[in-house]
C-alpha cells in the first residue's frame, strides 16, 4: 500500500513533470513566437527608422551644404570688403602722408614767420622803448605815418576802388529813391508873382472903384498898402504889391465891395477892417489844411496858425506853404524807402521853414526862429534836430536830417520852382519900407509902383506939415545912402487929419 502510494506518488511526480514540461514548452513556443514577432516588428521599425534617418540625413546634409555655401559667400564678401577697406586705408595713408608733408612745410613756414615776428617784436620793443618818452599823440602819429608809408599804394588803391564802387551804387540808389519820391509827389506848381487880377462885371464898377477924384482907390490903397491898377483892359482890375497878404486882403475887400455895390471911403474902411479880422481865420484854415494833407496829429493850434501864415509868404517867388508841403511829402517818400521815421520826416518837412512866418518881426535867421518856435510849442527834439540842418547851419545828427536837406533841395531847385530875380526885387522893396522904421511918427509905409514910389503915412498929432517935408527929404537921403536901385524913387509923406465928433 505504501509501495503503491509511493508509486502513485512517483508517477504523479513524473506525470506532473511531463505536464509541466509540456506546459513549459507550450509557453516557450508561445514566447518564442512573440519574440519572433517582436523581432520582425523591430526589424521593420528599424528599417523605417533607417530610411527616415537617411532621408533626414540627406536633408540635413543638403541644408548643411547650403549653409556652407552661404557662409563661403559671406566670407568671400567679407574678404572683398576687407580688401576694399585695405585699399581705401592705403589711399588714406598716402593722402595722410601727403598732408603730413604739407603740414610739415606749413610748420616750417610758421617757424620762419615766428622767427620773423620775433625779430619784428624785438625791433618794435626797441621802438617802444624809444617811444616810451613820447606822448600818446606823438606815438600815434608816428605809427600812422609808418603804416601809411608802408601801405600807401595799397591803401590808396583800395580807397579808390571802394569810393568808385560805393559812389556808383549810392548814385544809382539815390537816383532811384529821388525819382520814386518825385513820381509819388508830382504836384503842380505855380510861381507867385507880385500882381493879382480881379474880374469885375462891367466898366461901371471900375468908375465906382476909382471914385470921385480917385478918393475910393486912394482910400483902398491907403488901407491895404497895395497899388490898384485900373486901365483900359475890359473886365479886369489888377492889384499890385510884393506882399501876398496885402494883395489877398485887397482882393477880398474889393470882391465884397463889388458884391455890396456901395463903394465909398467909409464903406471901404469898414470892409477892409472886417476882412483883416477874417484873415486870421483864413490863415488858421490854411494851416489846418496843410496838417491834414500830410496826415499828422497832435500839433499845437498856435503852431498851426503860424504855419498858415506861410500861405502869404514867398521865397524866391515860391509859396512858402506849398514849398513846406512839398518838402514834407518828398521827405515822407524818401524816409519810407530808406526805412527812416516817416512821421519825424513829415513833421520836420512841414515845419522846416516855420521861422519864415515871423522872421520879419523877430531878429535872427528863419532856422533859429524856427527852432525857438518848435521848442516853445513842445515839438520833440528829434523833429527839431531833423529840421535845423536843412541849410547845413547845424551838423546832420540823424538820417531824417539828411532826408529833410535833400527834400528841401529837390523842392527848391527843380525847374520853375524859384526865381532869384523876383526874390531880389522883393527884398529890395522890404528894405525900402524898412528905411522908415527909425523915423518917429511913421504909422505905416508902403512901397508901390514896383518900388518906384514909397508912400509914408504919418500920425498927424505927432508930425506937422513942416516936419512932414523934412521927413520926406530925410527918407530920400537915407535911401540914396543905404540902398542900390535903378532910376529914381519918389517919396510921398501923407499927413491926413481926421476930425470926429458925435451929435448926442
Amino acid at each position: 500500500m505504501q509501495g503503491l502510494n509511493f508509486l502513485a506518488l512517483v508517477l504523479g511526480v513524473v506525470f506532473g513533470y511531463f505536464i509541466r514540461q509540456i506546459i513549459a514548452k507550450r509557453k516557450a513556443d508561445s514566447a518564442e513566437a512573440m519574440v519572433d514577432k517582436m523581432l520582425t516588428d523591430a526589424k521593420i521599425e528599424v528599417k523605417e527608422i533607417l530610411l527616415e534617418a537617411k532621408s533626414n540625413a540627406a536633408k540635413t546634409l543638403e541644408e548643411a551644404k547650403k549653409d556652407e555655401k552661404q557662409r563661403q559667400d559671406q566670407i568671400m564678401r567679407f574678404e572683398q570688403r576687407i580688401e576694399k577697406r585695405e585699399k581705401e586705408l592705403d589711399q588714406k595713408g598716402l593722402a595722410i602722408d601727403e598732408e603730413k608733408k604739407v603740414q610739415l612745410k606749413k610748420i616750417e613756414k610758421i617757424k620762419q614767420v615766428e622767427s620773423q615776428i620775433e625779430a619784428i617784436k624785438k625791433e618794435e620793443e626797441k621802438k617802444l622803448q624809444e617811444m616810451a618818452t613820447m606822448t600818446k599823440v606823438e606815438a600815434k602819429e608816428i605809427l600812422f605815418e609808418e603804416i601809411e608809408q608802408k601801405y600807401k599804394e595799397d591803401i590808396l588803391k583800395k580807397i579808390t576802388e571802394i569810393e568808385k564802387e560805393g559812389k556808383e551804387q549810392l548814385d544809382a540808389r539815390a537816383k532811384d529813391i529821388m525819382a520814386l519820391a518825385m513820381q509819388r509827389y508830382a504836384a503842380g506848381h505855380a510861381t507867385d508873382t507880385t500882381t493879382t487880377s480881379l474880374t469885375i462885371p462891367n466898366d461901371e464898377v471900375k468908375g465906382k472903384i476909382i471914385g470921385k477924384e480917385g478918393r475910393n482907390i486912394k482910400a483902398l490903397e491907403h488901407l491895404t498898402g497895395v497899388e490898384i491898377i485900373v486901365d483900359d483892359t475890359p473886365g479886369v482890375v489888377v492889384i499890385s504889391g510884393f506882399d501876398p497878404l496885402r494883395r489877398y486882403t485887397a482882393k477880398l475887400a474889393l470882391e465884397r465891395l463889388i458884391a455890396d455895390g456901395r463903394i465909398h471911403p467909409a464903406k471901404i474902411e469898414e470892409v477892409t477892417e472886417k476882412v483883416k479880422g477874417e484873415i486870421s481865420e483864413k490863415v488858421r484854415e490854411a494851416g489846418e489844411a496843410a496838417i491834414y494833407d500830410i496826415g499828422i496829429t497832435g500839433v499845437n493850434p498856435k503852431l498851426i496858425q503860424l504855419l498858415g501864415r506861410l500861405r502869404f509868404r514867398t521865397s524866391y517867388g515860391q509859396n512858402a506853404l506849398l514849398h513846406s508841403l512839398e518838402v514834407a511829402h518828398l521827405a515822407g517818400s524818401i524816409a519810407t524807402e530808406l526805412g527812416a521815421d516817416v512821421a519825424v520826416a513829415k513833421k520836420a518837412g512841414i515845419f522846416h521853414d516855420i521861422g519864415k512866418a515871423i522872421d520879419r518881426e523877430v531878429e535872427g535867421t528863419h532856422v533859429e526862429i524856427g527852432r525857438m518856435l518848435l521848442k516853445k510849442f513842445g515839438v520833440s527834439e528829434t523833429v527839431i534836430k531833423a529840421m535845423q540842418s536843412h541849410h547845413e547851419d547845424y551838423p546832420f545828427e540823424s538820417l531824417e536830417a539828411v532826408i529833410i536837406h535833400v527834400a528841401d533841395v529837390l523842392s527848391a531847385s527843380r525847374p520853375g520852382a524859384r526865381k532869384d530875380t523876383l526874390e531880389n526885387y522883393l527884398q529890395r522893396l522890404e528894405e525900402l519900407e524898412g528905411i522908415t522904421a527909425d523915423f518917429e511918427g511913421v504909422e505905416k509905409a508902403y512901397a508901390i509902383q514896383a518900388g518906384r514910389e514909397l508912400r509914408v503915412f504919418v500920425t498927424p498929432q505927432k508930425i506937422d506939415d513942416l516936419s512932414a517935408k523934412k521927413m520926406a527929404k530925410n527918407i530920400a537921403s537915407r535911401i540914396q545912402e543905404e540902398l542900390k536901385y535903378p532910376g529914381e524913387i519918389k517919396v510921398t509923406v501923407i499927413r491926413e487929419t481926421r476930425v470926429i465928433e458925435y451929435a448926442k
